[in-house]
């Protein structure tokens, strides 16, 4: 898939036909094909210069697995055109020992010119690289995947619904968790009644200050219990303590 849109992703990879996968779906999906975004997967084995295609090694030191090697790694990552201005664009390894994905970089990646991303297999992939290529190394979570495939596609679609005019409503990305510091509140739709619980009160009277009011009480009350870390961040910035009376 060509790159023609301002913000590109490309993904470095072992398996190519993950991708877009889920990325073609829904409003991120007509985005890509609207060209409001770029994306394309290059194939790592293309850049193996044996006859079986191998881009592993066994770790130096012994242990179990294999390790993706540092020269094809840097060959593939080397392949990966500037953007049209000269200005390169991120470049990302996914791995558990990175640091966490916030919103925060999320945002700051989404108004860049794109994202280059590394997806690991095996042990790993050589230390050695990562230095020398400048690598971002981040996370999703405290949990370890089979590779960095699916990493990947939530990084780029935690990017690309920030872009203008991907979502449908230019307020659907700040009124979300983690946009304000706090997570969001509980969401309603009809019917009024369901299995015996009402939508609360509030959300049908009409009055909008009442409603913001509503759900600015329950943002704070649901991230106090549910995030502490989060909590204390938001009250550090208010000038608070992280205590409730």
């Amino acid at each position: 898939m060509t790159l023609s849109a301002t913000w590109k992703a490309t993904v470095l990879t072992l398996f190519p036909n993950a991708f877009p996968g889920v990325l073609a779906a829904s409003v991120i999906g007509t985005a890509l094909k609207d060209e409001k975004w770029g994306l394309e997967a290059i194939d790592i084995r293309d850049f193996s210069v044996n006859k079986h295609r191998s881009v592993d090694a066994n770790p130096a030191g012994g242990g179990p697995g294999m390790v993706l090697t540092p020269d094809i790694a840097a060959s593939a990552i080397d392949s990966v055109a500037r953007t049209e201005e000269g200005e390169p664009r991120p470049l990302i390894y996914l791995t558990p020992r990175g640091r966490p994905l916030t919103q925060k970089r999320v945002r700051e990646l989404a108004q860049g010119p794109g994202v280059t991303v590394f997806c690991g297999r095996f042990e790993g992939l050589d230390e050695r690289v990562i230095e020398a290529r400048n690598m971002e190394e981040i996370s999703l979570g405290d949990f370890v995947l089979a590779g960095g495939e699916v990493a990947a596609q939530a990084l780029i679609e935690a990017c690309v619904r920030l872009l203008p005019g991907v979502l449908g409503s230019e307020t659907s990305a700040t009124e979300e968790s983690f946009e304000t510091g706090l997570l969001e509140y509980p969401l309603y739709a009809k019917p009024r009644q369901w299995e015996g619980q009402d939508i609360p009160e509030v959300l049908l009277s009409g009055d909008h200050k009442r409603i913001a009011d509503w759900r600015q009480a329950q943002m704070e009350e649901i991230t106090r219990k549910r995030r502490p870390d989060l909590w204390a961040s938001y009250q550090e910035r208010k000038g608070g303590d992280g205590k409730k009376e």
